[in-house]
């Protein structure tokens, strides 16, 4: 079985706020009415809200002027819905917060398809490189159109089909390398170790998510890696955990290496199959309020427990990370992970679209938050890429597995 690396993700709250959205896009002073209108109604139902600033008249008047110029001058023909798209990805795009996104309708049941464990592509798990601002992959999932091309985790994504990917938003990249099943995606990638771009040439497919593998070692060691934390990564651990003891498990690795995050509600549901009585975690608003989630202790993991973990284990993946070596009921090896300690929620909008913006920090159950700091392993292994590449070999792996038979006795 080959392990795979990863990096940094969004951790999604399984909330969603339903707001509503005016019409009169580029209408200049139709737009300000329907947005003062949509603040009334918002004022008598008792929840009154300071208006925001952007939307005021000079604001609509000037975007009316842009619209005109656009219409009268540039050269080419500009849609009115990818200029209109333009205004609301510009807004959120102006935050500077990489977690932080707009979604239309179409993008929105794309990403519920994903979290649902369906989606159109590669095979290949990416996040935002912090030095480069470039994707980055974070893990290549077996026998999908990357690995067969030969990407790589750790490659980094230059362009897509000639368009250069560096500083736009995730999203909007990964958009890019998703399409129609059967089509062609050129991928130009720069790769560590190599004097040039590397160019690859990617069939999109239909790919099911298979967020969870298992597999019985020596010495009756179960081996549980996720992936990412999706809304069938519940069912797949259960699954998996009860296979394991049904092999005769007496101990556990869990591998969440590589491991980006994904939905909040996910890995505290797994957490509650490990964890004894008491906090998962707990997030804190802007305004001070604080939400806990927790465990009733009712499934804790009996077994001995190492969780492997590395510079690309982010967001959800440090929750479980975090509560583990919190409660101390197992070791973490590896290397520090990638420390990305705050939630976003996505709120959606009447018009179908939605907006994801990070709203809450969290903190492990000692009280921890890791945004840019993560989580320090209790045994430090750095990982040897050249043996992994030359022969397969694993030395993180291995020394979980040496760790866990002095666990186990």
């Amino acid at each position: 079985m080959s392990h795979r690396r990863s990096f940094a993700g969004g951790l999604i709250a399984g909330i969603v706020l339903t707001l509503f959205l005016g019409c009169g896009y580029f209408a200049g002073t139709q737009l300000y009415r329907a947005f003062q209108a949509q603040k009334g109604a918002v004022s008598a139902s008792g929840d009154s809200q300071e208006a925001v600033s952007v939307a005021n008249p000079a604001t609509m008047q000037k975007m009316g002027v842009l619209e005109e110029m656009i219409d009268e001058y540039y050269l080419e023909d500009a849609q009115e819905s990818a200029l209109e798209q333009g205004v609301y990805k510009g807004m959120i795009e102006a935050l500077q917060d990489p977690y932080s996104t707009y979604y239309s309708q179409e993008e929105l049941e794309e990403l519920q398809n994903k979290t649902q464990g369906i989606y159109y592509g590669i095979g290949a798990r990416v996040g935002i490189d912090a030095d480069t601002q470039l994707p980055r992959i974070a893990s290549v999932i077996e026998g999908t159109p990357a690995q067969e091309a030969g990407l790589m985790a750790g490659d980094l994504l230059y362009e897509v089909d000639g368009t250069c990917v560096q500083g736009m938003d995730l999203n909007s990249a990964v958009a890019l390398v998703k399409g129609d099943e059967g089509t062609i995606v050129h991928l130009t990638v720069i790769r560590e170790g190599e004097t040039d771009y590397l160019e690859f040439d990617v069939e999109r497919r239909k790919l099911e998510n298979e967020t969870v593998t298992y597999e019985m070692m020596e010495d009756g060691i179960g081996y549980i890696q996720i992936q990412e934390f999706d809304d069938v990564t519940v069912d797949q651990f259960s699954e998996a955990l009860d296979a394991c003891r049904r092999e005769g498990m007496q101990g556990l690795i869990l591998d969440l290496r590589g491991n980006p995050g994904g939905n909040l509600s996910t890995v505290c549901e797994i957490a509650r199959m490990m964890l004894p009585e008491g906090l998962i975690v707990y997030t804190e608003e802007k305004n001070g309020d604080r939400e806990e989630y927790t465990c009733d202790g009712s499934r804790q993991l009996t077994e001995p427990l190492v969780v492997l973990v590395d510079s690309n284990s982010a967001s959800a993946s440090e929750i479980l990370a975090g509560a583990v070596k919190d409660y101390g009921i197992g070791t973490l090896v590896g290397t520090t992970t990638f420390g990305k300690g705050i939630v976003q929620r996505i709120m959606k909008l009447s018009d179908g679209s939605a907006v994801k913006l990070t709203v809450s920090k969290y903190y492990t159950p000692k009280g921890n938050n890791i945004h840019e700091i993560g989580i320090s392993p209790d045994v430090e292994v750095p990982f040897e890429a050249e043996a992994y590449l030359e022969d397969g070999t694993d030395n993180q792996l291995d020394k979980a597995v040496e760790v866990l038979k002095e666990k186990m006795g």
